[in-house]
């Protein structure tokens, strides 16, 4: 079969600087949950205080792993994040289970993760949206069934209007994204400034209380830090688009060191501002924390809450498919992934067959629906792979210690991060010992079974040449690279 001809420039485009890499951070780390359920971190602190202390301690914690992130983007410069460090790292240190690692976080992030997140995160998203508007489009009588096809069916416009940005252009995503990620930090600045103003009236009777009553239980503790830590997550982020980004050994350090900061504050102070109108127990037993918050202090304005978490929702999965679509790149040319999702559009500098793919597999967890358990199960496996990240990056010290790192954070930072993903992915475990974690590893079982005969074997069955072409001939792609089999 006769490959399409290439054109003279390749791949992935450098489009992105330092605000571009800046807004991606924010728009992958502020989704929902600091709007409506910020609140467990509360619950196990069991004070005003000690809660606040969490959730800057949790910030310092996250910036220190984003800084090794940092290190290994300026070393590994490949899109990817974790997989790249990865395949990077072990990939000769054995034919077979070298490569394994990599692939495991690919079949992971890939096939069930991320799409299935897009997917909440776009649902979540389309009852927001429709929160303002309930009583002017005469919804709020409407039965609950049809309401939730209704939320369902905006979702599913919603993923289309993402994947189709995604497809269209870098460029395209990297306006709406700087513009979602100035508004979602403008509706964090709206709550921060609510909060000054109940300060300033004199509603402090929630945080006179201070630190009474904060639990000594090491259990009730680990859990508090449990819940903060993955509030931030998502630090990560702008290594997954290493090969967009302009000057990546400069940018993606300084991205990193400007925007989790940034985070970290707007979190204290939005937990703060919730804490002037709301009491513990209320925060605690609320559906909806910024909902609650804005119905009490902001008056006729309330509805910027539920505007911002639609803005935010939007925001984040938009930037989280872009992310993982450089996943599936990168993982196709490493032979891990089928050969067309590394294959870019011939105009638009695109991974559209990627990206076409991450919108299916999204549309298909929004149809089957009840999808929470199966991201609780996957999801404590994202500190693993972090964990995973850094020891790829300690054998990268050993095995190129002459390579140039124009970043290198002392090497205190990874061993602290390495301690933090260790603990992150036992808590959930040993907190809530559910058959559900069989299931996760019984789906990176099957992740070996297809590894061996398809990425080891190399096994490629006979279709796989007519379904190629017939992806470059529908997406108009060609291969990156510089060689076309």
């Amino acid at each position: 079969m006769t490959a399409i001809a290439e054109p003279k420039a390749g791949g992935l485009k450098r489009e992105m600087g330092l605000m571009s890499a800046i807004n991606v951070i924010i728009s992958v780390m502020i989704g929902s949950g600091i709007f409506v359920s910020p609140t467990a971190a509360l619950k196990y602190s069991g004070s005003v205080g000690f809660c606040l202390v969490v959730w800057t301690v949790c910030g310092g914690i996250s910036l220190l792993g984003a800084l090794c992130f940092a290190e290994l983007g300026t070393v590994v410069p490949r899109s990817g994040a974790e997989y790249a460090y990865l395949i990077e790292a072990f990939k000769k240190s054995h034919s077979f289970w070298g490569p394994l690692p990599s692939f495991i976080c690919a079949w992971v992030y890939v096939m069930i993760l991320r799409p299935a997140e897009i997917a909440v995160i776009i649902l979540t998203f389309a009852e927001y949206s429709i929160l303002p508007f309930r009583h002017l489009l005469g919804l709020e009588n409407l039965p609950a069934d049809d309401l939730h096809l209704l939320i369902k069916l905006i979702g599913i416009l919603g993923l289309g209007i993402i994947t189709y940005i995604n497809l269209s252009s870098v460029k395209l995503y990297v306006t709406i994204n700087n513009v979602f990620g100035f508004c979602k930090v403008f509706a964090c600045l709206v709550v921060i400034f609510g909060g000054i103003y109940q300060l300033a009236i004199g509603n402090t009777e929630n945080l006179a209380g201070g630190f009474e009553g904060t639990h000594s239980s090491p259990g009730y503790i680990a859990l508090a830090f449990y819940n903060g830590l993955w509030a931030y997550d998502g630090w990560s982020s702008v290594t997954t688009i290493t090969e967009e980004i302009k000057n990546p050994e400069v940018n993606i350090p300084r991205s990193i060191m400007i925007a989790v900061p940034i985070i970290t504050g707007l979190y204290v102070f939005m937990n703060l501002a919730y804490m002037t109108v709301l009491s513990m127990g209320e925060m605690i037993a609320s559906e909806a924390v910024g909902i609650d918050f804005g119905d009490r202090a902001l008056g006729s304005f309330s509805f910027l809450i539920p505007l911002g978490v639609a803005l935010a929702t939007f925001g984040c999965a938009l930037s989280i498919q872009f992310g993982v679509t450089r996943l599936c790149y990168v993982a196709s040319q490493e032979g891990q992934m089928l050969e067309p999702l590394s294959y870019i559009h011939v105009r638009r500098a695109t991974p559209a067959p990627a990206v076409a793919m991450q919108g299916v597999l999204a549309l298909a967890f929004i149809l089957v629906g009840n999808i929470e358990t199966l991201i609780e199960f996957a999801s404590f496996l994202i500190w693993f792979f972090y964990g995973a990240a850094v020891v790829a990056l300690l054998a990268l010290r050993r095995s190129q210690p002459n390579v140039h790192r124009p970043y290198k954070v002392p090497l205190i930072v990874p061993y602290i991060t390495l301690a933090v993903s260790i603990f992150l992915s036992i808590v959930p475990v040993v907190s809530d010992p559910s058959p559900k974690y069989l299931f996760a590893v019984g789906f990176i079982l099957s992740g070996v079974l297809v590894y061996t005969p398809f990425v080891y074997y190399k096994v490629r069955p006979s279709w796989i040449n007519k379904l190629t072409y017939l992806i470059q001939v529908l997406f108009e792609v060609v291969p990156s690279s510089s060689k076309v089999d």
